[in-house]
């Protein structure tokens, strides 16, 4: 089997769906869907946000110089596609999704407090690059909801079921599978035979149990054929 060549576009997939809020000078704010985002900085803390300037918050964006990226979750799929097809030029987003206001500590813009996580950011340059316009940002504030927190004060972010995008599709992330530098401790080989035999355990119980699934239907249909047999039969 080969590959198949297609022509030059964005298959940087998954990526993480987030929601952006903004607001204008006045007050009025708005939430929309963005799904190229990404990190460019640690120190000092960066990201960009690429967005179409046809949209209604992209003027929000350029008068103030400010937004609140929001992280989604499997919960928020729902409210994170519909910001992401309806405009706010014609309906209130939060109304419509139930999604809560909550002043932000930085910037003039609300975050939604269902988030699990709220990154302020303050524009330091546009680009105009095309069809889309990239914001580079960097994060002031960030905000994180105290139900992901444990009893020793380690945030686990994987306990809000974050969410991501691709190719026009949502997924949850499924089980861990490891952790940052794994690969070269010394337990790298037990972490690795662990994780294979973990597969392998979930590959036996599934065929395992689709083979008892089978005998049962096949089970079934000899009882019937007997049953049939027996009319037959009389």
């Amino acid at each position: 089997m080969g590959k198949r060549q297609f022509k030059p576009g964005n298959m940087l997939y998954p990526v993480p769906a987030v929601m952006v809020s903004v607001a204008d000078k006045e007050g009025n704010s708005n939430i929309f869907t963005v799904a190229w985002a990404g990190t460019v900085c640690t120190n000092p803390p960066m990201l960009t946000i690429s967005v179409r300037p046809e949209r209604h918050s992209y003027q929000m964006i350029k008068e103030t110089g400010e937004f609140v990226v929001n992280l989604t979750t499997e919960e928020l799929t729902f409210a994170t596609d519909y910001c992401g097809v309806r405009s706010g030029r014609d309906t209130d987003k939060w109304k419509d999704t139930g999604l809560t206001k909550e002043p932000a500590s930085k910037v003039s813009v609300p975050l939604i407090k269902e988030s699990p996580v709220n990154l302020e950011c303050k524009v330091v340059r546009v680009d105009e690059l095309g069809s889309h316009h990239m914001f580079l940002a960097e994060v002031v504030a960030v905000d994180v909801d105290d139900a992901y927190f444990d009893e020793k004060d380690t945030f686990h972010l994987s306990k809000a079921k974050p969410m991501a995008y691709s190719h026009g599709r949502y997924y949850g992330l499924g089980e861990q599978l490891g952790t940052f530098g794994y690969s070269v401790r010394k337990n790298a080989d037990k972490a690795v035979k662990k994780a294979g035999e973990k597969t392998s355990e979930k590959t036996v119980k599934k065929t395992g149990e689709k083979t008892m699934k089978k005998s049962v239907v096949k089970g079934q249909k000899t009882s019937i054929s007997r049953k049939t047999g027996d009319k037959k039969k009389k």
